[in-house]
């Protein structure tokens, strides 16, 4: 098959594995009618996280991905949160998830903080200075102990959905 794109492997990082603690954070919240900041830790008051890193709104991983996850509907069969990370801002997020009917929250990071402090940066190739989140998936219990963790290898990736669902809490 001949692919409108080249796959790039992308460099090891250094993120938080199971076992360790999951980096702190406040940025925005966004969902289809407003955001506020809020912290990682008030959502996990309320039970596990499902974290997911996406590319920029609108680049096909993001979408995919969304996609995919509407359509797993985990939050309906398992004890977990499905929350999102993206670089775009907080009024591109709110039209994406509006236009795309995604049903999770997403924490709005347009510096890609959240991304460094999880070590999951991604350089866009011929783009001096812009960065995005690699695509990954980071499953975290109520004191930020990652449960999971998966970072994409390379560009483009998609999360091992069968691997996920295995290790999300029975509801």
């Amino acid at each position: 098959m001949e692919l409108d794109f080249d796959v790039v492997s992308l460099p090891e990082s250094d993120h938080p594995e199971a076992g360790e603690t999951a980096p702190a954070f406040t940025r925005p919240l966004v969902n289809d009618e407003f955001w506020e900041d809020r912290s990682l830790d008030s959502l996990l008051a309320n039970g596990p996280v499902l974290l997911v890193f996406t590319t920029m709104n609108g680049a096909f991983p993001a979408t995919y991905t969304w996609n995919e996850l509407r359509e797993r509907d985990w939050e309906a069969d398992y004890d977990v949160s499905i929350v999102g990370v993206t670089v775009s801002d907080p009024y591109d997020t709110t039209e994406t998830i509006r236009d795309r009917g995604i049903d999770y929250p997403i924490f709005s990071d347009p510096q890609n903080g959240v991304a460094e402090q999880f070590g999951v940066v991604h350089d866009l190739d011929g783009m001096t200075g812009v960065t995005e989140p690699r695509p990954s998936v980071f499953l975290l219990d109520t004191d930020r102990t990652v449960e999971y963790a998966w970072v994409a290898a390379e560009w483009p990736d998609f999360p091992p959905y069968d691997e996920i669902e295995a290790e999300l809490p029975d509801a």
